[in-house]
């Protein structure tokens, strides 16, 4: 009788364990992501979030009719019919990805609370306080001093050949807005460049589009005739890339590697992975737990990363350089932006003791907060979108009015 009795509860065990095992994969099941893109593949900008999105979907055994893309979806309302509909749809979280999404995505997290809204690139859910909006990006100014240094190595080179003097060591960048992301990203290229190879300077022009790519190319063909030796980006086509690879002007790109396109300028490129992140996001969700309301990503996550380096364009030692410097900014021993060295980062010729930038966005755009600190400006401390927008020595920005 016993035996029976025991034989018996443990099939019963078993029925109820099996119950709960098809009830959690039930629940899985219904899990739905969705992410809005600016653009869609052709952007690099893009292509790197939908990469990111799906590699990270697939690890968490997601299947494709879980993950819903909107692709196309401009700064606008827009973006807020989109989430609307993926909401419609059953998503438990919706990611955005470009800057001009926030207020609209911001509107949806009010509307529908009981839906997770991710934004990359924002500055305001540090203030807005919604329990379900969330800002996230990632330390890339880190990514591109290293990037710089490749630049710099590049220069040197061309200096010890004798293709170019010490004073035409002379870099162009193609901008798309004067935002502080875009200025973060360019003065720490510039910054790594110098590291490495003093006398360098930089012209920089903006487009006034993310994604324009005869603007984009035009803007590197004027900087190439303005005598500009090397060019990099921080604008999302191809334009840039093609333009160098025309004329035969070395090039840093920006957001993945443009080696099939460009195999004779082509050096290195830096980029978000946004992996980590799309896979923190849908864990946090599911398991119903809070999601950091401004997330930052570093070179130790693996959220910062550089591709593999052509090595049949990039000055010899290249490799060894940028470990070096990677191995020192994950130890805290190197800062981008240093304020305490000489001769680094000086504005009018002089040293930088004290500067408040715009951290708490307003329609003012009032600069809010002191960001030198520890003998640094203290980029992506005080929220994890960049708000860096010193015009420093050694940089000359062109276009103001985006070529208008």
């Amino acid at each position: 009788m016993f035996k029976k009795i025991l034989c018996s509860a443990l099939a019963l065990l078993m029925c109820v364990s099996c119950v709960a095992i098809l009830s959690a994969c039930a629940g899985d099941g219904d899990f739905k992501v969705g992410f809005i893109c600016l653009h869609d593949e052709n952007s690099t900008y893009d292509k790197n979030f939908i990469e990111g999105a799906n590699a990270a979907c697939e690890a968490a055994g997601l299947t494709a009719e879980q993950v819903i893309f909107k692709k196309q979806i401009p700064e606008s309302n827009d973006c807020y019919v989109a989430a609307k509909d993926l909401v419609d749809q059953g998503c438990d979280v919706i990611f955005a990805n470009s800057f001009g999404h926030e207020d609209y995505m911001i509107q949806a997290a009010k509307e529908f609370p009981e839906v997770q809204f991710c934004h990359a690139t924002g500055t305001k859910a540090h203030t807005e306080n919604l329990p379900n909006f969330q800002n996230a990006f990632a330390s890339i100014y880190e990514g591109r001093y290293l990037a710089g240094i490749a630049a710099g190595m590049k220069l040197n080179e061309m200096i010890e050949n004798e293709e170019i003097t010490p004073e035409e060591a002379v870099m162009g960048y193609v901008g798309a807005y004067t935002y502080a992301e875009v200025m973060s990203g360019y003065t720490s290229f510039y910054l790594g460049a110098k590291s490495v190879c003093p006398s360098v300077t930089m012209k920089v022009t903006f487009t006034g589009s993310w994604y324009d790519e005869a603007k984009e190319k035009l803007g590197a063909e004027n900087l190439i005739a303005a005598g500009c030796v090397l060019i990099s980006q921080h604008a999302d086509s191809m334009g840039a890339p093609k333009a160098c690879e025309d004329a035969g002007v070395p090039n840093v790109s920006y957001n993945g590697s443009t080696l099939s396109a460009c195999p004779n300028t082509f050096i290195v490129s830096s980029r978000i992975n946004w992996e980590p992140y799309f896979t923190y996001m849908i864990e946090q969700t599911k398991k119903g737990e809070d999601i950091a309301t401004d997330w930052t990503g570093t070179i130790a996550s693996g959220s910062v990363v550089l591709t593999d380096i052509n090595t049949s364009v990039a000055a010899a030692g290249t490799a060894d350089a940028i470990a070096a410097a990677k191995a020192k900014l994950e130890s805290g021993e190197l800062k981008v932006f240093d304020v305490a060295k000489d001769d680094y980062i000086t504005v009018a010729g002089n040293k930088l003791t004290s500067y408040k930038a715009d951290v708490n966005t307003d329609a003012a755009f009032e600069k809010d907060t002191e960001v030198i600190a520890n003998g640094a400006f203290e980029e992506s401390k005080h929220r994890s979108a960049p708000y860096f927008d010193v015009e420093i020595d050694g940089i000359t920005l062109l276009d103001r009015n985006y070529g208008a």
